[in-house]
């Protein structure tokens, strides 16, 4: 499988708008990225995040919605998919989830991923008014909503009797363009449930980790899949990777001191969060999770709002060295 490339828009959830005012220009800002990135090859998607409260820091600032923006970006834009990382099932009832990915496939013609995971963000949950269940039980009801959404997806009239979730002949048309269904991303590393899913539903994995823990993730993917007679090469491994360039003549101090700003953080709590280094040193990492056997790359950029620059430098300089 042939690696590819996606990268995050800004939409204010990493505080990555907070030097604009205007909300309707901070939208028009995350626009002007997923317009510049439609134009760039080597872009395949553009992605965004299904939260409500910022993050690091819980801030009195613009988030926009993950659906919502979705369909307005894949209307603003031509070539590139749209897809979320990843959509929270414990924030939307399962079955409409499936009514809108579908909606979303057709008004865009066949260009959405669909990304879904178990949920983690306890702060916007509680705010938001759905509890927030232990982990234990958000998995459970992870597994349960995952089988809603296909069904819905490549059944007729769909029945599912759970214990957190039911579907009773729910009528889901359009289902949307791709076959057999949307293109489904199934977020998170958990190796019993979420890696399962995977193998049992998904297009694509997306999870974290340094080369030696991907490789792991990989092997327990690999595994799943030979259970369940499914080809494991058929499926995308993606990762996410926030990039900060140094540029010619700078160092590290200095290319990272406005994110350090931002965040209040020190050097080495940047480093700990983001990739940073010239091309030659990114593509560097970004090689070694390949070896352990990443296949898809999703970037953010923290500054893209404001200087599309990295966009370009990344397409230009680190993903020919990949």
């Amino acid at each position: 499988m042939s690696i590819q490339f996606g990268t995050f828009v800004p939409q204010g959830w990493r505080l990555d708008l907070v030097e604009i005012a205007d909300p309707v220009e901070k939208y028009e800002a995350m626009t002007r990225v997923a317009r510049a990135a439609d134009a760039i090859p080597a872009y395949d998607s553009i992605w965004v995040y299904d939260h409500f409260h910022t993050v690091p820091s819980i801030e009195q600032e613009a988030v926009f919605e993950a659906w919502t923006i979705t369909a307005a970006l894949a209307r603003d834009t031509q070539r590139v998919k749209v897809g979320q990382m990843c959509t929270c099932i414990g924030y939307r009832n399962p079955a409409l989830a499936a009514k809108m990915a579908s909606t979303m496939d057709v008004l865009s013609h066949g260009r959405l991923y669909c990304g879904i995971g178990a949920g983690w963000y306890e702060h916007e949950w509680r705010a938001y008014g759905y509890g927030f269940p232990e982990r234990r039980e958000r998995m459970r009801a992870f597994r349960e909503a995952t089988r809603i959404m296909v069904s819905m997806w490549t059944e007729e009239t769909p029945t599912f009797e759970g214990e957190y979730f039911h579907i009773r002949g729910a009528i889901n048309q359009p289902k949307g363009v791709r076959q057999p269904h949307p293109s489904l991303w199934i977020a998170g590393g958990g190796e019993q449930v979420t890696l399962k899913l995977v193998a049992q539903y998904g297009n694509a994995a997306n999870f974290m980790g340094n080369p030696e823990e991907f490789r792991r993730k990989c092997d327990v993917l690999r595994a799943h899949c030979e259970a369940l007679g499914r080809d494991y090469d058929s499926i995308i491994k993606s990762t996410n990777v926030n990039i900060i360039f140094v540029g010619p003549g700078e160092d590290e101090e200095r290319a990272t001191a406005p994110v350090r700003a931002l965040y209040n953080w020190s050097l080495e709590q940047t480093q700990r969060n983001y990739i940073v280094g010239t091309p030659q040193q990114v593509a560097e990492r970004l090689n070694a999770l390949k070896e352990a056997g990443a296949t898809y790359f999703i970037t953010y950029f923290p500054r893209v709002a404001y200087d599309h620059t990295p966009l370009y430098r990344f397409a230009e300089e680190v993903i020919p060295l990949m």
